[in-house]
């Protein structure tokens, strides 16, 4: 019959049992597992690290003097660790002197037990450990759990996923982060009251709770949102566990003050890639996912991999269309860069290239000529914020991360890498030297015009298409085009007669606008002109005619 003191303190009942004596390892082992805990063994300080790294214990249980790495030492490292709670470490010396009391206090230790070890004194000092760990951890629990839902606070998720997050980059393991709402939640407040959302909360909160594993995080993201972290899983799991619990969720009627009631939830979802920079861009990947859902009806689930479409339309290299991809290059499909910006050039003369190029983004270089940064029409917009920033340089205003890659690298790998990301262009560089640039633009044209050179597609026009030859219809687009501008030049002459108005937004604006169609005729006058002899075929003027990116 076991005593009181031999009644383990639960959960807190793993123990790590360290000494470089095998008969008193054994001899303990049997003690403590005979009072009910949960008892690893080492052999020295190595391996008790190892085995704390692996599976975190509620006790440490040292000897003092061990080979190699002795228990001051080991205690010292274990303090250092980062884990997920509080270790209790007991020591076993027959050290005795003040002195070596205090260096094991300074170092972190909790509680000594003199050799040769009394069984029930140690059960007693691991039970008397077991109520403080209870205490510490209770506090942590408060102050970690959001007090609605009982669930984990936003900022111990994210201490949590920022672990989580070195671990998967450490040994390459996928991981998925779901964003969960509530829809039309502002509803419940208003028709039932504040009582019933918070009973909803709570409900929705332990429901996604018991749908998920022990290894998974889930907190209060804020307001209705929830926020889960499924480790070690891929995109694709993860949106089958969300529209698995979408669908649970929507069956569910939730007790409310005065009655029952049922919602609907919306989900997001979303995975870690080589180009996530951090957990934190993961987490707002799958926000941008959920915004979608909601945009999109609500109550469904959206996948941020599916708003690129990629995964859905990869090209199989068996397939006639994925082996054109077969053997090409970055350098045999890139647009060739003529003309670099310059990173100590002004960022209004970097506007005036711009429109005068008709292009939409730049790489900049150093005085050296290599690669800085990119400039696109988004930074320049930014920049019209301030004037004076117009008169700056241009590094003050450009991005200088740059999505890089050698121009020998296959066309397939920047093909699926445009597919699945948000970035629009990359640059090709050699030697830090900017060569050219491949856009989704870049890669459209390319793989339209390969594909009607080895006549895998008909072109969608012919000489004697009306749309695009000079017949009537092209002269009707002139006329279209002509009268439009004539209108704009008409608006812009009658706000020139109101004193009363600021004219500078009208003239910027009116002139934009006509600058916009002036190109257009002139860009149909070149394209009608060829096609009714000027510059040979259509199929020809086609596979050769410039194209903005």
């Amino acid at each position: 019959m076991s005593t009181s003191a031999e009644q383990p303190t639960s959960p807190s009942n793993r123990v790590l049992l360290v000494d470089d004596d095998p008969a008193m390892l054994r001899l303990l082992s049997r003690w403590m597992e005979n009072a009910g805990y949960h008892v690893r063994q080492a052999g020295d300080g190595q391996q008790a690290l190892h085995a704390i790294e692996a599976e975190c214990p509620d006790f440490l249980v040292t000897d003092w003097d061990m080979p190699s790495l002795d228990g001051l030492e080991l205690c010292r490292r274990v303090r250092q660790l980062d884990l997920p709670y509080y270790v209790y470490i007991l020591f076993l010396t027959v050290k005795k002197s003040s002195d070596e009391s205090i260096a094991g206090l300074e170092v972190g230790a909790d509680d000594f037990l003199s050799k040769p070890v009394a069984k029930a004194e140690l059960l007693a000092r691991i039970h008397a450990g077991g109520r403080r760990l209870q205490l510490e951890r209770r506090l942590r629990e408060i102050a970690h759990s959001d007090p609605l839902t009982g669930l984990l606070t936003r900022r111990t998720f994210f201490q949590s996923l920022a672990r989580e997050w070195e671990r998967a980059k450490r040994f390459r393991l996928p991981m998925s982060c779901v964003m969960v709402d509530i829809d039309f939640f502002k509803r419940v407040n208003d028709i039932h009251g504040h009582m019933a959302g918070d009973a909803v909360l709570r409900a929705i909160a332990q429901e996604l709770a018991g749908c998920s594993r022990k290894s998974d995080l889930i907190c209060r993201y804020g307001g209705e949102e929830f926020c889960l972290l499924l480790p070690e899983t891929k995109e694709h799991d993860a949106a089958i566990w969300a529209e698995r619990a979408r669908i649970h969720l929507a069956s569910k009627e939730f007790s409310i003050p005065g009655g029952q009631l049922r919602v609907t939830c919306s989900f997001g979802t979303a995975q870690n890639h080589d180009d996530t920079q951090n957990c934190e861009q993961l987490v707002d990947q799958a926000d941008q996912a959920l915004l979608c859902a909601k945009r999109s009806g609500r109550d469904r689930v959206v996948r941020f991999e599916s708003l690129s479409d990629a995964g859905e339309h990869d090209l199989d290299e068996r397939s006639a269309y994925g082996g054109l991809f077969s053997g090409i290059t970055a350098r045999q499909v890139m647009t060739p860069v003529v003309a670099c910006l310059r990173e100590d050039d002004a960022v209004g003369r970097a506007a005036e290239f711009f429109l005068c190029s008709r292009i939409n983004s730049a790489p900049v270089v150093d005085r050296q000529g290599r690669l800085s940064g990119i400039l696109s029409e988004k930074d320049l917009l930014a920049a019209l914020a301030s004037v004076g920033l117009w008169q700056r340089p241009i590094r003050e205003a450009m991005k200088p991360n740059v999505i890089c890659y050698p121009p020998e690298t296959p066309i397939r790998a920047i093909y699926e890498f445009l597919c699945r990301v948000a970035i629009r262009r990359v640059v090709i560089a050699e030697d830090g030297r900017p060569l050219g640039t491949i856009s989704r633009a870049t890669l459209l044209r390319w793989f339209r015009n390969l594909a009607l050179s080895k006549g895998l597609v008909d072109s969608p026009c012919s000489p004697d298409d009306p749309r695009t030859s000079g017949t009537p219809d092209s002269k009707q687009r002139f006329g279209q085009t002509t009268r439009e501008l004539a209108d704009q030049v008409a608006d812009l002459e009658g706000h020139l007669g109101d004193n009363a108005l600021d004219l500078v937004p009208f003239v910027v604006g009116g002139v934009t606008r006509m600058q916009d169609l002036l190109y257009d005729l002139l860009a149909h006058a070149r394209y009608a002109d060829r096609a009714e002899g000027g510059g040979g075929s259509l199929e020809s003027l086609l596979l050769n005619a410039p194209c903005s990116d």
